[in-house]
């Protein structure tokens, strides 16, 4: 009676250790882009002591919501430190797809200012104490999936960037030879938003400047496929496609260990 008790004891101090491990620390950092105030969402494991590498997310034209929130406390539970950027400003939160265009609109037809919100977000994160600085990678979701690669068009300082069907085109491909990240594009064959010119252009661009790069094709699948939100009707040009979702994620799991 007494062993089995002993044996029980056990037990729930190692599930108590589990799930101290599993406590995701969740907490709003405000910063700055010269005069205008963003609002980030950072995400971490607090049993984790030591510095750990950083992912930064990039969200959908929706701006910061609930979806890449969600992103970032499941980037957590991997051991790394989350950190979801701002790229409209504080309060700035689209409430409809006009309202979105409107909004990523400003960004995509000024790339300098899409490079310079973005790199806000990376100095802010550098300088998190948890954060190792020297092991910074960036991922992106639509929309921000075209801002990491803008990102790492600029020559920022990253390990390596993952563009989840973002749109692929620039106005600058000759900045391709400024990139020093590892870049990983992971993109639906059905996405109406990007086209195949888009594909290939992106494939010469990359490839005229010996980028490490990578791009995963998932048929069948359009754009946003990895958001449950975006409904299950594929000839709306966007839906979600849970085996494309899942495969798309190991591949960026498998990414980020080889970068870091």
């Amino acid at each position: 009676m007494k062993t089995s008790i002993y044996i029980l004891m056990v037990l729930f101090l190692l599930l108590g250790q589990t799930c101290a491990q599993a406590a995701i620390k969740i907490q709003t950092i405000e910063y700055h882009d010269g005069l205008t105030l963003l609002e980030g969402y950072l995400a971490y494991d607090e049993a984790i002591k030591e510095k750990i590498p950083a992912v930064l997310i990039v969200h959908e034209w929706t701006g910061p919501g609930s979806y890449v929130k969600k992103r970032a406390e499941q980037i957590a539970s991997l051991g790394y430190a989350a950190f979801v950027i701002d790229m409209y400003g504080k309060g700035v939160r689209p409430g409809n797809p006009q309202e979105a265009e409107e909004a990523s609109a400003i960004y995509r037809q000024d790339r300098q200012l899409m490079r310079r919100r973005a790199g806000a977000g990376l100095n802010e994160v550098k300088k998190i104490p948890l954060v190792d600085a020297q092991k910074i990678s960036a991922i992106g979701y639509c929309f921000g999936g075209g801002v990491v690669l803008e990102m790492a068009r600029d020559g920022a300082d990253l390990k390596g960037v993952v563009s989840f069907h973002g749109n692929l085109d620039t106005p600058d491909p000759q900045d391709a030879r400024n990139i020093k990240a590892k870049v990983l594009v992971l993109h639906g064959a059905l996405d109406p938003y990007v086209n195949w010119e888009q594909v290939t252009n992106f494939e010469d661009e990359m490839s005229s400047a010996r980028v490490d790069w990578e791009m995963v094709i998932y048929g069948n699948a359009v754009h946003s496929f990895t958001n449950p939100e975006s409904g299950s009707d594929p000839a709306q040009g966007v839906a979600y496609n849970q085996l494309a979702d899942l495969r798309s994620w190991q591949a960026m799991k498998d990414f980020l260990k080889e970068i870091f």
